[in-house]
């Protein structure tokens, strides 16, 4: 006998619908699984077995085949365990739903026939809704992502059992709700502040500058100066993310694993810091089939690289299309996968390579200095908007030092530049200044009178590239949004200069 139960498979962070079809004929016993199944689900054969049995049902022993279709999709993960013991089941006539047709089933199983949770169930949710399906059948621990997308009826089951007598009639279950996804209060989220940071008011003011126009950052300072203390904090003066961009940023983690056990919905921009001695495949994502990296899981939030000239030079260099695109493509002989990867990079490095406090104190001659920060290629410090020169902090500045600004007062001035932005690019797909194209910055950023010959004489003798010139434009459009000015001063322009830092020296 012929049972068909959907499902679906993750590709990328893309889930695909999947026909689960099991036949059940006489013969010898055997379990055979078609349709490019990984080894994940090809061991699924034995936890199937074992879940119905223990759950208190009869296994067929007869020739049972399943095939997962389309045949030429490659799946992988254990969420098909609870769609084929289902199957089984349907095709020795145990389960008889049209409910079946109409429900998409995802969950592990474990030998005892409890339903496990499994990854990527709100990129499967978004699938299940763009199919027109009426719910998902799916593990409680995941009952909470899957419902944050509206217009399905979510149902958690527990186990094996649990799922054939809902699907029978026999047992009642309440489909789960969504919960609120955007925290009431701020505050009491921000675990850290800016008003911890003693001195460096010019930093914060460059970090408030990039906050409110989604600008890259690239601090250099000696080491205890607070460069990490500062990034840290950058995530608490971003605004909050909309619902939109929580679902876009927890798909990525729902696929890779990392969404809170039991929880729905990202409710904070990420924050990510890998160590130096990753590899280019860890950080733009990779693998035999493709799996979102470091950039991705820091979509809409910050990727702080601390000691950044001590990167492998080519492990920096994949950040260009990221940097420039918002967006990766990772191709393999399975296919290619994008993934999202719009995120503020914010740099961290040391003067030279001993990490000397002063110029003074530094053993390390000019050249040695130079090509440590060489490390750092030209075309990437274009991309990079806000160049900082981060001193080491007074002693009295940290005992006796006013307390800094809080960062509800620096998000505030940032929430109403990013309301600017957001009225002027509302025709667009943009949502700062940062992600201006060339035309609009043409548009948006015209260059004072008294400005041109300041920035033909910084062009001049910082050497800059026509990418360079316009993002010093966009970064003199923040300033003026900062202020609530229409158009960009001279002033502006002028403070946007000083932080091409690198510029000079390289």
């Amino acid at each position: 006998m012929l049972a068909r139960v959907l499902s679906a498979a993750v590709t990328g962070i893309e889930a695909s619908p999947v026909s689960v079809e099991v036949d059940v004929t006489p013969g010898l016993p055997a379990f055979n699984m078609v349709g490019l199944p990984d080894s994940t689900i090809r061991e699924s054969r034995d936890r199937v077995r074992s879940a119905i049995r223990n759950a208190g049902y009869t296994f067929p022993m007869e020739r049972i085949t399943v095939s997962l279709a389309p045949a030429d999709l490659r799946k992988e993960g254990a969420a098909f365990d609870l769609p084929i013991a289902i199957g089984i089941l349907a095709a020795t006539g145990l389960v008889k739903s049209e409910t079946l047709q109409r429900f998409l089933l995802i969950g592990e199983l474990s030998l005892d026939g409890q339903v496990q949770a499994v990854r990527g169930v709100l990129s499967i949710a978004l699938a299940g809704r763009r199919e027109g399906l009426a719910g998902l059948v799916l593990p409680p621990s995941n009952a909470r992502e899957g419902a944050v997308v509206s217009g399905l009826t979510i149902i958690p089951v527990r186990s094996l059992s649990e799922a054939v007598e809902w699907l029978a009639g026999e047992r009642t279950i309440e489909p789960s709700l969504a919960m609120p996804t955007v925290p009431e209060s701020l505050e009491s989220m921000d675990e850290v502040d800016f008003s911890e940071v003693r001195g460096q008011a010019h930093a914060k003011r460059a970090l408030e500058i990039a906050a409110a126009g989604g600008h890259n950052v690239l601090m250099i300072g000696p080491p205890g100066a607070g460069k990490t203390m500062l990034a840290r904090r950058l995530p608490t003066i971003l605004p909050p993310l909309s619902q939109e961009e929580a679902i876009e940023v927890s798909a990525v983690w729902s696929v890779v694993g990392l969404l809170p056990p039991h929880g729905g919905l990202l409710t904070v921009r990420p924050f990510r810091a890998p160590h130096h001695t990753i590899s280019d495949g860890g950080l733009i994502g990779g693998g035999s089939v493709p799996h979102p990296g470091e950039v991705s899981l820091a979509h809409l939030g910050v990727l702080f690289l601390d000691e950044m000239p001590e990167f492998p030079q080519h492990v920096l260099e994949v950040l260009r299309q990221p940097l420039e695109d918002g967006s990766v493509v990772v191709t393999r002989a399975v296919g290619s996968s994008r993934f999202p990867a719009r995120f503020q990079l914010v740099g961290a490095a040391n003067p030279c390579r001993r990490g000397c406090p002063t110029l003074q104190a530094c053993l390390c001659t000019p050249g040695e200095r130079e090509r440590y920060l060489a490390r750092l290629s030209r075309p990437l410090l274009d991309r990079i908007d806000l160049h900082l020169e981060v001193p080491a902090v007074s002693y009295s500045e940290l005992s006796e030092g006013p307390t800094g600004e809080p960062s509800a007062a620096i998000r505030e001035r940032v929430l109403r530049a990013r309301r600017i932005q957001a009225e002027r690019f509302r025709k667009s797909t943009i949502r700062c200044n940062a992600r201006m194209s060339t035309n609009q910055v043409r548009r948006f950023c015209p260059i004072p009178a008294d400005g041109r010959k300041l920035l033909a004489l910084a062009i001049e003798r910082l050497g800059l590239s026509a990418r360079g010139h316009d993002r010093i434009l966009k970064v003199a459009r923040t300033i003026a949004d900062l202020e609530g000015r229409e158009t960009i001063a001279r002033e502006h322009l002028s403070e946007a200069i000083q932080y091409r830092g690198l510029d000079r020296w390289l």
